[in-house]
């Protein structure tokens, strides 16, 4: 058997689920690389914890070397240029050529407003964002606090909603010297929209109990960061003491010069088979763009949604594909589009939104009555995720297997 190489691009969720799950299935002679410019990796899904000083950027970050499988060779270098059809990744200090290439790099922010914490502007998508938003909201004295949404898509559709039930737990905690106001401003015309209208009302409704204003259909166009003012194409102008700005994402500049990229900016691919239109390239996770198949406003074409949990399944879905293809067996694989997310609403509750994606004539995702097991299900699922390759890894594994399967849901980790 000829030596196979497997090029992975990016240590995040798919990534790492994607090294570690072919380095259980394919034979020692065939290499695997990740390539990733961070040697430290935080836990992404507990930044909205951090904001709101329930973890530190200690507890939510490790080296990534910890999490990934002794025979991955990872090379902690920048991607400068990937050229698909020659089959080769160009590095800042290395030239790597791949038999077969798995991208995972993610979504990238725009940085306009991100230098702007003395205005009151500030998100949670990053660790330092997060860092600062939490000194913010200690110094917080009152006032309007605005969460808004930038622009479509983000990642994490739950993200925006979670963030401002927990700001809004955070201050009824704290004294204050002036009553505070947390409402949520998006151009989409419900929560989570990609989720199906029913998950979208259940939402809605968890918002306006813990008295968070919810201002749909709202598009963002300008923020006056001297005055403090919002500007929205529905002519709605807002006043804010603190704003939590989604941040515009778009697809690292690698991937615009790479040509693997459509219009949308992002890569598309084979919905059950994460496939590119480069022989043996795959892309998941948040880089890729995947039409729905349900056709429910037709106005607005859906995309399945940019999410950890996506990143993961297609990641074991593509680790099956490419071995299949190295031991030369027949694959049948493919992606079905589950998903599922622990959606936090402060005081230690969450809900559980589960549901197929791919169903038509929309998604069909339910969410479970909120209480505290999810939560406990979500801290579990962070141990887990955080932990070295090995017994506690596993030892938590089992943990939220036995656990779902107690609640009644499925996960597959």
């Amino acid at each position: 058997m000829n030596k196979s190489s497997v090029v992975i691009l990016g240590g995040g969720v798919g990534g790492i689920v994607t090294a570690n799950h072919l380095a259980k299935l394919l034979p020692p002679e065939s290499e695997i690389v990740l390539i990733e410019k961070s040697r430290l990796h935080s836990f992404a899904a507990s930044y909205l914890w951090l904001m709101v000083n329930k973890r530190t950027p200690k507890q939510i970050s490790t080296p990534l070397r910890k999490l990934v499988n002794k025979r991955v060779k990872i090379l902690f270098e920048e991607i400068k240029q990937i050229d698909a059809e020659n089959k080769v990744i160009i590095t800042e200090n290395s030239q790597v050529s791949f038999q077969y290439l798995v991208i995972a790099l993610g979504a990238d922010f725009d940085q306009a407003h991100f230098n702007k914490q003395q205005f009151g502007i500030h998100n949670f998508f990053t660790l330092d964002g997060a860092t600062n938003l939490n000194e913010a909201l200690h110094n917080f004295k009152g006032g309007n606090v605005s969460v808004v949404v930038s622009a479509l898509p983000y990642k994490c559709p739950g993200a925006p909603h979670e963030g401002a039930m927990l700001i809004r737990d955070f201050l009824n905690h704290k004294k204050l010297e002036h009553p505070a106001n947390v409402n949520l401003y998006t151009p989409e015309s419900l929560p989570l929209p990609v989720a199906g209208p029913e998950l979208g009302n259940s939402v809605k409704m968890i918002l306006e109990k813990k008295a968070i204003g919810f201002y749909p259909n709202n598009q963002l166009i300008s923020v006056d960061s001297d005055e403090k003012k919002i500007v929205f194409s529905s002519g709605l102008t807002v006043k804010y003491d603190l704003l939590v700005l989604i941040p515009l994402h778009k697809a690292p500049e690698v991937i615009s010069r790479s040509g693997l990229a459509d219009e949308s900016g992002w890569i598309p691919v084979n919905k059950d088979t994460l496939k590119t239109k480069y022989e043996n390239v795959f892309a998941i996770g948040d880089i890729t763009t995947i039409q729905l198949p349900g056709r429910w406003n037709p106005d607005k074409p859906m995309k399945l949604p940019k999410a950890g949990v996506f990143a993961h399944s297609q990641a074991l879905v593509v680790s099956e594909i490419i071995s299949s293809k190295i031991i030369g067996k027949e694959s049948k694989t493919t992606f079905c589009g589950d998903g599922f997310c622990m959606l936090e609403a402060g005081e230690d509750l969450a809900g559980f939104a589960y549901g197929d994606f791919f169903a038509s004539p929309h998604p069909d995702v339910k969410m479970k009555n909120v209480g505290k097991k999810w939560h406990l299900g979500k801290v579990i699922f962070e141990k887990w995720w955080l932990a070295p390759i090995g017994f506690t890894k596993e030892l938590y594994k089992q943990l939220m297997t036995i656990g779902a399967k107690l609640f009644g849901v499925q996960i597959k980790l």
